[in-house]
């Protein structure tokens, strides 16, 4: 028998410490505030904070009043005013459900007597407001389901509440599925523990390792209705299979039972009127099977429970809009009990904004140079400084007086913004990249270096206010400017504007200032032979109304009316003069200019006459472009074409012009749209395309449905595979190498065979060097397909293309477009959303069309060329050529799967 006691005691004790050592692979344990490691007294390994927390915190060491021996570190943040103070926490490996306990002390560490209060968040909720006024140390409880690799803990100052300090902080797993059961209707939700009691246990609190997820049980006698009742610790053995919160036998072995009533009752004191949600926990330690109703505030809502013998049973109950909670069991046979019981209040937790625009704003940080506190969700549970929040929305932006110089592609992510302030922010040259801010309200650009109107404001429907002034704008206003019917004032002040306002702005409901311009006016007349050319003044001619004077005055007055009118003829002749010469030099500079495109091998130089009879006047518009619009046409021998008509507003100089067609009459390829000629007359600059009658890629893809239909994976591939072609063409086979800068669905054509071509690579730039790459302050790119790596390089490459390709292959995949507003935020970015299904090779996101339809070593094939050509590092991206390589070989298996 001893033998036996011994080994018994033994594996006990073995099993005993073994649980202990696998129940903490579950467990995060930190010391705020001190460098040091250790284990405490029930063997829980705790370890310092630094490696989680923001940096630039101070740490304290404060000793606890009345005593010589204890101490607690304290962690304080004295510039959490200006942001956010968080830990990120690693749950990776942990269940589904964590536990997260902070403890917080003062205990006048500073010597001021001053307790702070402050809000404590969990990912984008604020969870509590800790005032340390009111207790001191203060511990809480949060229950908080796992959806990310880490979990965001913060602190956050509140206005004259002092500075948030910081002990302890605890992460525990918790079981799978536990404390689920009915919260149905309470999605997206954590919960806040106010009460977990263990029923009828008189010695103080458990935790672990009797609980061995290290809840803490406390005993309940405080709340308890002693005279009515008795208490019950019994360990028996019991069976708790089915309750997913696996509460400790210690806890189901005690209860607290009615002796002297038929009733038991606690009442619970709430801290403010909320939803809660309350777990009651029964188990048959008696020898009977009690039977009783349950209610909560007066209301039945369970009648007849019974407690069966040696059996543990759990009740769930949510409550919504109440302030205070009593639950009573009233009896119907023998007498109620309960074993334990847990109240939490119901935290809603806010939707996090998309993971597109977040990503937006911190390249938008990183391009200031600036340290701006953004960190974690722009939104919640604050918002960030300088950023506006509608929801999860961001609506706001004002980066005033900051130095941005330009603003990047990466605006045009920001896809919700109503209001955008940029007002000296040292913006040059174009205004641009703000084409797809459909949303916008109001825009403030005042106060720049602004030059010239670049974007399409066309798109930009919903405007009310835009702020333009103290610029150095030049020109004329744009035609579209008129299209923006919500737009209700216009300021161009102190600009270097010439010229007639649209007459489509001339309306009672906007307001148009203009002073401090050369001459801006609706009457054309008005800056009729107007330059703004003031080197030079006219002659001031003054007629006075003669008086009674001497003959000698009257004299004096005539000769000086002669002279000034004989400086005014000069000054005319001279004008006319200089106007002449100048006409004569653009006009010998345009013959010559046209001279050498006809030795370019343009297939033919069409005057101006002959581009309006072939489009019948500009009377089919069939697209648009940066440069301008594109009409139908048709040459007299029949063959359709797509003229390409510059828009007067783009100023596009005569340089660039010229840079597009010789490049163009010299690019030839299967796989390009070719030039069939092109005009150059005075103020006319026009391209003439071949004509491709199937459309775009984009057509194909987000058209209607017939053409959708059409879109089989193997005829995606064979377009992916033309385009690839004519990009690899690009890239290494064209003299000089070309990058084309603007990959997207929309600039994929195709032929009447669905055969592809790659168009709008006219203004690409030329790489003249094999290593070469493009540094540049003004990109042509379309938000969602513009390789990331530019935001912090400036730099273009071949790689850039690879990216947008790469997007554009996902597209095909996917068949979806790269930014959506539809499905949850993070599906909103295609990039972001899809790679790491198609790299873990999960193809149920795989377009609906093209289920069942394809050759999965195909889909594989393809998914990985993508995958990989969206990288962002663009160093692991492939070249074209690979790209070519590899979709050859997609295209090559699902022929033969067909066959």
């Amino acid at each position: 028998m001893g033998l036996y006691h011994f080994c018994l005691g033994f594996s006990l004790i073995y099993g005993f410490w073994r649980a202990v050592l696998c129940d903490q692979e579950g467990f995060l344990s930190l010391y705020c505030g001190d460098g040091r490691s250790f284990v405490d007294s029930s063997n829980i390994s705790w370890v310092p904070d630094d490696t989680y927390v923001s940096k630039g915190n101070i740490t304290a060491v404060n000793f606890i009043e009345g005593s010589s021996s204890s101490q607690v570190p304290v962690r304080f943040f004295p510039d959490a005013q200006e942001r956010r103070k968080c830990y990120t926490l690693p749950v990776k490996n942990m269940s589904s459900m964590v536990l997260v306990r902070p403890q917080f002390y003062y205990k006048n560490y500073d010597g001021l007597r001053k307790p702070p209060a402050f809000f404590v968040s969990l990912g984008t909720a604020i969870t509590t407001t800790v005032n340390l006024t009111i207790s001191d140390p203060w511990v809480e409880e949060v229950i908080w389901a796992v959806t990310k690799e880490t979990l965001s803990f913060c602190l956050i100052s509140i206005p004259d509440g002092g500075v948030p300090v910081m002990s302890f902080l605890e992460v525990r797993s918790l079981p799978e599925g536990a404390y689920t059961s009915g919260m149905e209707d309470f999605p997206n939700t954590s919960l806040r523990k106010c009460y977990r009691f263990n029923c009828g246990y008189s010695n103080g609190s458990i935790r672990y390792p009797i609980d061995s997820y290290d809840r803490i049980w406390d005993a309940d006698h405080s709340f308890s209705p002693s005279l009515l009742s008795s208490e019950f610790d019994i360990p028996l053995p019991l069976n708790i299979s089915g309750i997913k919160e696996s509460p400790p036998l210690a806890v189901l072995q005690s209860a607290r039972v009615v002796t002297r009533k038929n009733v038991l009752t606690y009442n619970f004191p709430l801290n403010k009127l909320g939803n809660y949600y309350i777990v009651l926990y029964f188990a048959g330690i008696l020898p009977v099977s009690p039977s009783f109703d349950i209610l909560i505030n007066g209301d039945v809502v369970s009648t007849n429970y019974t407690v069966k013998n040696r059996v543990a049973s759990v009740l769930f109950f949510a409550r919504k809009g109440i302030q205070s909670l009593s639950i009573t069991f009233q009896n119907i046979s023998f007498y109620p009990q309960v074993n334990a019981i847990e109240v939490y209040e119901i935290v809603g937790i806010p939707l996090e904004v998309s993971s597109t625009t977040v990503s937006a704003l911190e390249v938008i940080q990183q391009s200031t140079g600036l340290d701006l506190g953004w960190e974690d969700d722009p939104c919640s549970p604050t918002e960030w400084k300088h950023i506006g929040c509608e929801g999860s929305m961001v609506i706001s932006l004002e980066l005033s007086d900051i130095k941005l110089r330009a603003v990047s592609p990466t605006f045009g992510d920001l896809l919700d913004l109503k209001t955008l302030d940029l007002h000296n922010t040292s913006l040059a040259g174009q205004i641009q990249n703000l084409d797809s801010l459909q949303e916008l309200e109001k825009l403030n650009l005042s106060f720049n270096k602004l030059t010239s109107f670049g974007s399409d404001f066309d798109t930009l429907v919903n405007l009310q206010i835009l702020d333009l002034k103290n610029n150095s704008l030049e020109g004329t206003v744009p035609e579209s400017m008129g299209n923006l019917k919500n737009l209700h004032l216009l300021n161009l002040e102190n600009n270097k504007m010439l010229g007639p306002l649209p007459q489509s702005l001339n309306r009672e409901s906007l307001e148009v200032r203009t002073s401090g311009n050369l001459c801006l006016s609706f009457s054309s007349s008005t800056c009729s032979g107007f330059t703004g050319n003031t080197s030079v003044e006219v002659p001031q001619v003054t007629i006075l109304i003669p008086k009674k004077h001497s003959g000698h005055n009257q004299g004096a007055i005539i000769i000086g009316t002669i002279g000034g009118v004989l400086c005014a003829v000069l000054f005319i002749a001279l004008s006319v003069l200089i106007y002449r010469r100048r006409r004569k030099e653009t006009e010998v500079k345009t013959t010559r200019t046209a001279t050498e495109m006809r030795n370019w091998n343009a297939t033919r130089v069409l005057s101006y006459k002959e581009v309006k009879a072939a489009t019948n006047n500009f009377k089919k518009a069939i697209g648009r472009g940066s440069f301008g619009f594109v009409y139908l046409g048709k040459l007299p021998g029949g063959k359709l074409i797509a003229v390409k008509v510059r828009f007067d507003q783009t100023r596009l100089g005569e340089d660039s012009f010229i840079n597009e067609v010789h490049l163009l009459s010299q690019v030839h390829h299967q796989n390009l749209v070719s030039l069939e000629g092109f005009c150059y007359e005075s103020k006319q600059q026009i391209l003439v395309y071949e004509y491709l009658p199937g459309g775009s890629l984009a057509d194909a893809l987000y058209g209607s449905n017939s053409k959708k239909i059409m879109l089989s994976w193997v005829r995606r591939l064979k377009i992916s595979l033309d385009a690839a072609k004519g990009l690899d063409y690009l890239h290494n086979a064209s003299n000089p190498r070309i990058i084309h800068r603007d990959i997207k669905c929309s600039n994929i054509l195709l032929d009447s065979e669905m055969n592809a071509k790659v168009c709008d690579f006219g203004l690409s730039k030329q790489v003249l060097r094999a290593d070469a790459t493009h540094i540049t302050t003004v990109v042509k790119g379309t938000a969602g397909y513009l390789d990331p790596e530019y935001y912090s390089t400036q730099q273009l490459t071949e790689k850039s293309d690879v990216y947008s390709f790469g997007v554009v292959l996902l597209e095909l995949i996917c068949g979806r477009e790269p930014l959506s507003h539809a499905g949850t935020p993070d599906s909103y970015n295609l990039v972001l959303w899809a790679k790491p299904y198609l790299q873990a090779g999960a193809f149920e996101i795989v377009d609906e069309c093209l289920k069942g339809t394809f050759a999965l070593e195909s889909m594989k094939k393809a998914a990985s060329v993508a995958s990989r050509s969206v990288e962002r590092d663009a160093s692991q991206r492939p070249t074209m050529a690979e790209v070519l390589a590899e979709l050859k070989e997609a295209y090559s298996i699902q022929l033969t799967a067909c066959n």
